[in-house]
């Protein structure tokens, strides 16, 4: 039987966590998750909700409730408490605003929209009274807009579960693959000199033109190449590019900065593997080239479950039965479910909200999918 979400209540829910200032610190640092945790902290003691509390760093702690089931099966919903930064919004950040079904605010859509739901999930599977089929775990964790240490610690804490369902805006699509991610530097290197005389220096920056013009020759193409069926093309940016220090001077340094979206099955070394062989012909056509790529920054696999997996199969099940069909499909950006899913937890992505609105100057979520999520995650917690 579907789980009938009540609006109002999801909707107060929604307003009243878009209205905390939960922008990750790395972005303010006057602002971090605790106050999200203290306001969730205090719904699962009025709904008498067992939980616990996961310290991750100074003012930062994962909050992790349990409903016991009656059988063996656990299936966790995890959810992230930070947002994004505010600067550049065109909307109050905090300060949510109805018009229509939208609902305006900074993280209403990434992704306080799923985290509004799977709580009221909570409650109203928690109110019917009879023990659920499997015990259902929801985490609300910490850091995933900048280091990912929320998942990182539920991981190292031992979570253990059948299934996964974390929450990020996809259409209520039932997501079972994303991209992953490898974010590093490579930086060249040269000999300063002053500007009159620059044939007494060598221009890092050059040197460095030359290795982004290989790059853009050799390795883009080649990397373009590889497909997935569900996420379509792997890619690489050049994002961030610094040499130099006056002027008046000759480079001796220049960086740049590199993001590669990773498909399954792709790791950081057959990344390297792709950057080596440039690398070695310019040292080939230059002896005295300079030239080395620093560890990774950020190395977050891909995501792909099995569309046999229990997880998927109720998901789908049940969002065909709230919104009357159902589409499993992949996404390109990342998220905590990779990591579940590398800690063998088989792992999907669902929640309210389209992507183009995460983290934009006027982001809004759809009400109605909000509650819509509401019921599909209270289906899969009776059903799982």
């Amino acid at each position: 039987m579907r789980q009938q979400a009540d609006r109002r209540e999801t909707l107060r829910l929604l307003s009243d966590l878009v209205s905390i200032n939960s922008v990750n610190p790395a972005y303010d640092p006057e602002s971090n998750e605790e106050r999200m945790a203290d306001y969730i902290e205090d719904l699962f003691s009025a709904w008498r909700i067992p939980f616990e509390v996961q310290p991750v760093a100074p003012h930062r702690r994962n909050l992790v409730a349990r409903l016991e089931g009656h059988s063996r099966r656990t299936l966790l919903f995890e959810a992230h408490m930070d947002t994004a930064s505010t600067r550049g919004m065109t909307v109050s950040p905090f300060d949510p605003r109805c018009e229509g079904d939208r609902l305006y605010g900074r993280g209403s859509c990434d992704t306080k929209g799923g985290l509004a739901a799977m709580l009221c999930a909570l409650k109203l599977v928690k109110d019917m009274g009879a023990l659920p089929k499997s015990s259902i775990v929801l985490a609300a964790t910490v850091d995933e807009e900048h280091a990912f240490r929320g998942v990182a610690h539920l991981i190292k804490a031992g979570v253990q579960a059948d299934g996964a369902v974390v929450a990020e805006p996809t259409d209520l699509n039932v997501v079972v693959a994303h991209k992953g991610c490898l974010r590093w530097k490579i930086l060249t290197r040269g000999r300063a000199a002053h500007s009159s005389k620059p044939h007494l220096g060598v221009n890092a920056i050059l040197r460095m033109v030359k290795l982004v013009e290989a790059i853009r020759r050799e390795v883009i193409p080649a990397i373009e190449e590889k497909q997935h069926p569900l996420l379509g093309r792997a890619s690489l940016n050049i994002g961030v590019i610094q040499g130099g220090v006056q002027i008046n001077m000759v480079p001796d340094t220049c960086e740049i900065e590199l993001d590669r979206r990773l498909l399954p099955g792709e790791t950081r070394d057959s990344v390297w593997q792709e950057f080596e062989p440039v690398l070695e012909a310019l040292r080939d056509e230059d002896p005295s080239f300079e030239a080395s790529m620093e560890a990774p920054m950020l190395e977050d696999r891909a995501l792909e479950t099995d569309s046999r997996e229990r997880v998927v199969e109720v998901a789908s099940e049940v969002a065909a039965s709230v919104l009357g069909k159902h589409q499993v499909s992949g996404v390109p950006y990342g998220s905590d479910a990779s990591k579940l899913s590398r800690a063998g937890i088989p792992s999907i992505v669902l929640g309210p909200g389209s992507i183009d609105q995460a983290h934009s100057a006027a982001e809004f979520v759809s009400i109605e999918q909000v509650v819509q999520a509401a019921e599909i995650y209270a289906g899969m917690m009776t059903k799982f």
